[in-house]
C-alpha cells in the first residue's frame, strides 16, 4: 500500500499527527480567524486612538476606526477590562465595558474577531459571566475570543471587596464554573465562592459554536502546566527577539506534557507598539511593550512566526502619529505579509 505524502516524512515513514484544536474551536469564526500553526496575525488593543501621556483617549471616530480595520484585514480587535482610573496607573484603556463594548463593535463590523485581553476573572461571576460570553458570541456570529486575565491593580480589588492576595485561587474556581455553564447541558458543579448547580437549570442561550475560545492573557497566578492544560491558548508579554524560540519551546512542550495526542493550542503575543518614523528601526524595548519601525516590526514578525507564535496583540496609544497613519503603515508592509485566516 503506498502512503500518502501527506501523510509521510521525506523518508518515507508516516508523519506524525498534527496537533489540531478542540473539536468546537475548529468551526469556531474567531478562532479559525487568528489562530493557525506556522501562521502569525496581527490585531489590536484598543483604543483605536494614540494618545501618549494622557490617561484617556477621546473615543472620536472610534466605530469609523473599527471598521476600517476590519476592511483592511487586522485579525482582531482586542478590549481591556479596566473599570476604575487610578492615577497611579495613569491609564483606561478604551473606557467602555469590554463586553457592552463588544456587542456594539459587533453589530457595525462584519469579519474581525472581537477579543479580550484580559476579563479580570476573579472579580468577575462567572454565572452572569458565561450568560454574556454564549449572548455576545451568538450576536456575533461566532466572533468573540475570551481572554481572562487575575489582574494586576490592588487598588481594583477592595472596590470588589475581595483579597488581591486570593486572585490565583478565585481564577481557577472561577474558570471551572465558567467552563462548566458553557459547555455542559443542565450543568452540575459546587462552588464556595460562586455557589451550586445541580443539574436542574440549562443556560441559555448556548455558545454559537459549542464552545468558546478562553485563552489566558498573561500567566494569571497559574504555573504554566495548568494554563497549558485547561486554557485553550496563552498571550504572553512581548519578549525580546532573542527569547521568542525559547517561550516558543516552552509553550508546546507544556501542551504537550499535558495531553495525550497532539493538540493545538496557539500562543500569541502583546503590549504597547510605538511606531517608529525610521522604517528600518528594530525592536527596542519601552514600558510595556516595544518601539520599531515598519519593517522592524516586519522583522520581528517574522522571528514570532518562525518561534511559534500565532498572534500578536498591538496597543499603538503610546505612538505619536495619528491612528490613521498607522493603520496606513500596517495595511501596506504588515497585514499583506501576516494576513487573517479567512
Amino acid at each position: 500500500m503506498n502512503t500518502s505524502p501527506a501523510l509521510a516524512d521525506r523518508h518515507g515513514s508516516p508523519a506524525a499527527p498534527q496537533p489540531s484544536p478542540h473539536p468546537g474551536l475548529a468551526r469556531h469564526p474567531g478562532f479559525r480567524r487568528l489562530f493557525r500553526p506556522g501562521a502569525l496575525t496581527v490585531g489590536l488593543i484598543l483604543p483605536l486612538e494614540t494618545h501618549p501621556g494622557r490617561p484617556a483617549p477621546t473615543m472620536e471616530g472610534h466605530i469609523e476606526m473599527a471598521q476600517r480595520a476590519d476592511r483592511l484585514g487586522v485579525g482582531a480587535l482586542w478590549m481591556r477590562d479596566i473599570p476604575f482610573y487610578d492615577p497611579h496607573y495613569g491609564d483606561v484603556a478604551q473606557i467602555f465595558e469590554p463586553l457592552v463594548y463588544i456587542a456594539h463593535l459587533a453589530a457595525v463590523t462584519r469579519r474581525i474577531a472581537l477579543g479580550t485581553t484580559g476579563i479580570v476573572l476573579p472579580t468577575r461571576e462567572p454565572l452572569m459571566l458565561a450568560k454574556q460570553a454564549a449572548s455576545l458570541d451568538q450576536l456575533s456570529g461566532g466572533r468573540l475570543v475570551l481572554g481572562l486575565s487575575s489582574g494586576d491593580r490592588p487598588s481594583d480589588y477592595p472596590m470588589f471587596g475581595i483579597d488581591y492576595e486570593s486572585r490565583g485561587e478565585r481564577y481557577r474556581d472561577a474558570y471551572g464554573v465558567l467552563r462548566t455553564l458553557l459547555e455542559q447541558r443542565y450543568p452540575r458543579y459546587d462552588s464556595a465562592r460562586f455557589g451550586h448547580a445541580g443539574g436542574l437549570l440549562d443556560l441559555v442561550p448556548r455558545p454559537a459554536f459549542g464552545r468558546i475560545p478562553a485563552i489566558a492573557v498573561g500567566q494569571s497566578q497559574q504555573h504554566l502546566d495548568w494554563l497549558a492544560r485547561h486554557m485553550d491558548g496563552y498571550l504572553a508579554f512581548v519578549p525580546q527577539p532573542g527569547e521568542l524560540a525559547t517561550l516558543g519551546r516552552a509553550w508546546r512542550a507544556q501542551v504537550a506534557a499535558q495531553h495525550d495526542t497532539p493538540v493545538f493550542k496557539p500562543l500569541g503575543i502583546g503590549g504597547y507598539f510605538d511606531l517608529h518614523e525610521d522604517p528600518h528601526h528594530p525592536f527596542m524595548r519601552v514600558p510595556g511593550g516595544f518601539r520599531a519601525g515598519r519593517e522592524g516590526l516586519r522583522d520581528y514578525l517574522e522571528q514570532a512566526r518562525e518561534a511559534g507564535v500565532s498572534h500578536i496583540a498591538l496597543n499603538p496609544k503610546v505612538s505619536r502619529q495619528p491612528y490613521a497613519e498607522i493603520l496606513d503603515q500596517l495595511a501596506d508592509t504588515i497585514l499583506p505579509a501576516f494576513p487573517a485566516h479567512e
